[in-house]
């Protein structure tokens, strides 16, 4: 697979009539802390409220219009269903969505108010493929992969390359990681826009496979799933795992106590809403200075689809 420069560029200018080019802020407390110039990319702020609506976005508007009428389809526990639904309604078609029946209820709500159709599943990968495979069969639908997929990583790749045209000579990138499709996109951007800098990724501790694929050079599975960062608990494809290898320096761990502080420290300092997933990077980050000591860092927040009944219950444990 070979995604290349041009292929970026066109899929953002593709994109661009149907996202928001998102801000980015900084925050001197979190930089004290840090030791580090930080630069938030604040896809909270993004239609749908997180980056999936570019890739979802970029894949349903390179399809021919012989395929889009049988509408499109996926699975997904939340952001990349939401993309879907979203970019089916922006081309007039249907959409099919596959989600676990423990799904954030806000993203489930936020799905129904596009007009998808809903199937809910048990919440395995074996139970997500067999219900959506049902409906391709049926409809006919085009499935479209949450990130294992080049027209969803190109279109994730329009996150880094904004970013990096807003703010140049950054030293160093971050971004969250699960099935690797913003990572993959974010470390592609970076080699095309910004070769010196240097990406690392945050994983939550309770659903580590990439740290384990990175080290061993193959797809591990993770040894255990459990987090409250719900929208990594993914693991790598076959798409998004060589990219991660050859681009990406290496893949940072926290538990989810370091994801809550990191997700308090936001709240209270920086005042937007964002979800657990999109705070592993920061938390990471001032896990391990040492590597950002001093540097200007690039961290893409990438969502803000926060289920509002469990804060209580992850700031009381904090």
């Amino acid at each position: 697979m070979t995604i290349t420069k041009e292929q970026i560029e066109q899929a953002h200018e593709r994109i661009k009539p149907f996202i928001r080019q998102t801000p980015v802020l900084t925050c001197s407390t979190i930089d004290a802390l840090a030791g580090a110039s930080l630069f938030f990319k604040c896809e909270n702020f993004q239609k749908i409220g997180a980056f999936k609506i570019r890739g979802g976005m970029n894949a349903v508007l390179t399809l021919p219009q012989a395929k889009l009428a049988n509408g499109i389809a996926t699975h997904s526990s939340g952001n990349h269903a939401q993309a879907i639904a979203f970019a089916a309604r922006q081309t007039g078609t249907k959409a099919y969505i596959v989600m676990p029946n423990n799904s954030p209820r806000v993203k489930v709500n936020a799905v129904k108010g596009y007009g998808a159709e809903i199937t809910f599943c048990e919440p395995n990968q074996q139970a997500r493929e067999a219900a959506l495979q049902e409906i391709v069969d049926r409809t006919g639908a085009e499935f479209i992969h949450p990130y294992n997929d080049e027209r969803v990583i190109t279109g994730q790749a329009t996150c880094a390359k904004e970013l990096l045209e807003e703010i140049p000579q950054l030293d160093i990138l971050i971004a969250p990681v699960g099935g690797g499709g913003l990572l993959s996109g974010t470390a592609l951007s970076t080699y095309y826009f910004s070769p010196h800098s240097i990406v690392y990724a945050g994983e939550p501790e309770g659903a580590a496979d990439a740290v384990l694929s990175i080290n061993s050079g193959k797809i591990e599975p993770a040894p255990y799933i459990n987090t409250i960062a719900d929208g990594l608990l993914t693991k790598l494809g076959d798409k998004t795992f060589p990219i991660i290898h050859e681009h990406v320096k290496d893949v940072l761990t926290v538990s989810d106590e370091e994801i809550i502080a990191a997700l308090c420290l936001v709240y209270e300092r920086m005042k937007v809403v964002v979800e657990p997933s999109a705070v592993v990077p920061l938390a990471a980050l001032l896990k391990n200075k040492e590597l950002f000591a001093g540097k200007r860092v690039g961290i893409i927040f990438s969502g803000g689809n926060v289920d509002l009944s469990k804060l209580s219950g992850w700031f009381n444990a904090a």
